[in-house]
């Protein structure tokens, strides 16, 4: 198989060192890619958006699969280009991509699939928003309707803070065009819990579950970031809970989907909340998470080419995936300022030290290499140190061992990611 894998990130890093793995591969593109990347596939100058250039490319290198990683071009129909031109793609078309780029679809679709979720509205008037945060109260989440990149959820404690959120997306602007419109739902209590399953528009079949720490410090204080972390499994998500997510929330998505016209094909990331009154649907993604597939993809011992192969032909109902007994943590280390205004630039080492801990993976995430081999810091999120082992408490003191071994005075991490689990 020859394989164009669309990113730049630690997700990506983490998707083509999988399908490196893989006896059905012949040979891996990744455009644009990263440093890590590099390593392991021939990186491609094309932008991840850039549609036409992606097809062409595939259509001249006679690619057999397109797997987009972040949720950009799905939105901007790079499955619709792959499939008139009559490529394989490992992902929704865009219309099915609108459970995640209209949080509103996405509660219209559950709504009618009868799946558990919380309470909504959705307002396209500041002064309708405001009225309706009147009656409801506090606690309350606001919501930008389209793609924020991670930053359009307001969990607010207090009225004002919600109507402050309201003010942001709808009258300055701050999400742009994603936050004309807003969703304003009740506040669920509990755990979250990332899971994620491979559909083939009719079928679906469990993918793994994870936990992420969204909040840029310890205890999950300070401003709501990309992810700073997580692990795998997460001990609270029971084989129980999987099946009944299954059957109350991803096969109903799916029907419901199907009957749209829309069918659904790809992986489906759930985020849910474990509340006192069972799991309930946060929101939909289309794609995998970033950087719960940095904390799940170490402990695959199935093919994952050849599962997104059977998701694409119809063919998950046949398939199934192993997994390891082992935990798998991963820490992000970001750039100091992240997630306001990250510094970009300083030099990093001590990689390879780090992956020589055993267990340890280090995915590139946000890094440039220059010409003499000097790598920089070249985002917010820039490192993902990931680890596994025999239990989770092993695993995490593999993965900050590796941390420590790397060289730069630039970046940070949390020091407690898995601490839900682990205290």
């Amino acid at each position: 198989m020859r394989v164009l894998l669309v990113g730049s990130g630690g997700r990506e890093h983490a998707l083509a060192w999988a399908l490196a793995a893989s006896p059905l591969l012949a040979r891996l593109w990744v455009a644009p890619g990263n440093p890590g990347t590099a390593e392991l596939a021939e990186n491609v100058p094309i932008a991840a958006t850039d549609i036409p250039a992606l097809v062409a490319f595939a259509l001249r290198e006679s690619v057999d699969l397109v797997v987009p990683g972040p949720e950009a071009p799905l939105a901007l129909g790079l499955a619709d280009a792959c499939a008139a031109a009559g490529l394989r793609c490992f992902g929704p078309t865009r219309a099915a991509a609108m459970l995640e780029t209209s949080k509103a679809f996405m509660k219209q679709v559950a709504e009618t699939a009868e799946v558990p979720t919380a309470r909504w509205a959705a307002f396209e008037d500041a002064t309708a928003a405001r009225a309706h945060l009147a009656r409801v109260g506090a606690p309350i989440v606001v919501k930008a309707d389209g793609l924020a990149a991670g930053k359009g959820v307001v969990v607010a404690k207090t009225l004002a803070e919600a109507e402050e959120a309201v003010a942001d997306a709808m009258e300055r602007g701050a999400h742009g065009e994603a936050g004309r419109r807003v969703v304003i739902e009740e506040a669920l209590s509990g755990e979250e819990v990332s899971f994620f399953a491979l559909c083939d528009g009719t079928d679906a079949i469990p993918f793994a579950a994870a936990q992420d720490h969204k909040r840029v410090g310890e205890g999950d204080t300070g401003p709501n970031t990309g992810g700073m972390g997580a692990y795998s499994p997460p001990p609270v998500f029971t084989s129980a809970l999987e099946a009944e997510v299954m059957r109350r929330m991803i096969r109903p998505t799916l029907a419901e989907m199907a009957r749209r016209g829309a069918p659904f094909r790809g992986v489906l990331f759930a985020g849910l909340m474990l509340t006192a009154d069972g799991p309930k649907l946060l929101e939909y993604n289309v794609r995998f998470g970033d950087p719960e597939t940095q904390a799940m993809l170490p402990r695959l011992r199935s093919d994952l080419l050849a599962a997104m192969l059977a998701a694409c032909d119809g063919e998950l109902a046949r398939f199934d995936l192993r997994w390891s007994a082992a935990a798998s943590l991963v820490v992000v280390l970001a750039a100091r300022g992240y997630p306001a205004a990250p510094e970009t630039g300083s030099v990093i080492e001590g990689l390879e030290e780090a992956a020589a801990i055993p267990g340890a993976l280090v995915f590139h995430a946000g890094t440039r290499r220059e010409a003499d081999g000097t790598l920089r810091a070249a985002g917010g999120r820039v490192l993902n140190v990931a680890a596994t082992g025999p239990t989770l408490q092993a695993a995490r003191d593999a993965a900050y061992a590796a941390v420590e071994r790397i060289r730069w005075p630039g970046g940070f991490c949390r020091r407690d990611i898995g601490w839900r689990a682990l205290g």
